[in-house]
């Protein structure tokens, strides 16, 4: 039987703070990082995913719990997280979105894992690099490429896509409400004036912001970085993916950032599928079979004390389930 490492209960806030303060701040604080070792009931010989590297919190944690014979696969599509990797013979360094998680896991003969984790949030590395384009705070190209390899951009997004299409991203992605006009509005703008920048691109969208500038402007580009990464589709491939790739008993957690992403990691955990209830045939029966038990019946969500120490925490949602 393969032994399992004593993990510290929620109580042990202080060497949770002291182990957060060791990361690297500049890049990104890993998010309820105690609670996600916890609910990975890490086993010390296990072969663990962290789809999401960046700055390698997580990951750092994830080896302590490892003997010599446990292996850890990270995943990034940002070139920029490699600088984060510790020397450590046990962890490999795969820079590809994880949506091609089943494609290079078997590429290093690993058929299934002990556990999966992805943390859903831009890095902050990413919105404090003013060349990457996320941030409102600076002025630069309109970028906002997870993956600098991809040739698709913000500025391609809305100086190509139809009206119809920018309605529809601002509105699904963004919750943006005025989302018909806003669209409307950057086709005719786009003949006249230059979207190529972000402060080009704000200026010319001025006269339609509604409510509070910043709450507006945020929203907006969260739409377009979740357009330009195509987010949502990677998480869906990934999840679809996940079953198969865990060891029976292996849990798989996932942290979110915005009801979008919450909603489809919810529905996918408790039915199999995207939808709100598991298809069914003509007769009642359920027609996706089920291969994962909820382990959390609600989202974890961080402490008062996460949020106060790290603001960006605020809207974060930790689900995990275990394969069956």
């Amino acid at each position: 039987m393969v032994k399992k490492k004593n993990i510290q209960t929620k109580s042990a806030n202080k060497p949770q703070d002291d182990l957060t303060r060791q990361d690297n701040p500049d890049y990104h604080i890993p998010v309820m990082l105690q609670e996600v070792i916890r609910e990975l009931n890490i086993e010390e010989d296990g072969i663990y995913v962290d789809c999401t590297f960046g700055g390698g919190g997580h990951s750092k944690e994830i080896l302590k719990q490892l003997s010599d014979k446990g292996r850890l696969f990270v995943f990034d599509q940002d070139a920029e997280a490699r600088r984060n990797l510790p020397d450590d013979h046990r962890i490999l360094f795969i820079q590809h979105n994880f949506r091609h998680l089943q494609r290079f896991l078997r590429l290093h003969k690993i058929i299934q894992a002990n556990g999966i984790l992805a943390d859903l949030g831009v890095s902050s590395h990413q919105f404090d690099d003013v060349e990457r384009g996320f941030s409102l705070r600076f002025d630069a190209d309109l970028d906002m490429r997870m993956d600098k390899r991809q040739p698709l951009t913000a500025f391609d997004v809305v100086s190509r896509h139809s009206e119809q299409q920018l309605h529809k991203i601002f509105e699904r992605y963004g919750e943006v409400t005025n989302a018909k006009t806003l669209a409307k509005t950057i086709v005719q703008k786009r003949q006249t004036e230059s979207l190529k920048t972000i402060n080009g691109f704000k200026q010319a969208i001025r006269d339609v912001v509604k409510g509070n500038p910043n709450r507006y402007f945020a929203q907006v580009f969260q739409a377009l970085r979740i357009e330009v990464n195509d987010e949502l589709g990677a998480l869906k491939e990934m999840l679809e993916q996940a079953p198969g790739l865990l060891k029976q008993g292996g849990r798989i957690a996932i942290i979110t950032f915005h009801s979008l992403e919450d909603r489809i990691v919810k529905n996918f955990f408790k039915n199999g599928s995207f939808g709100e209830e598991m298809h069914q045939d003509p007769f009642g029966v359920n027609t996706v079979a089920k291969t994962l038990q909820v382990i959390t019946k609600k989202p974890i969500v961080p402490s008062a004390a996460e949020m106060a120490r790290n603001p960006r925490s605020r809207s974060a949602k930790l689900r995990v389930a275990e394969k069956i």
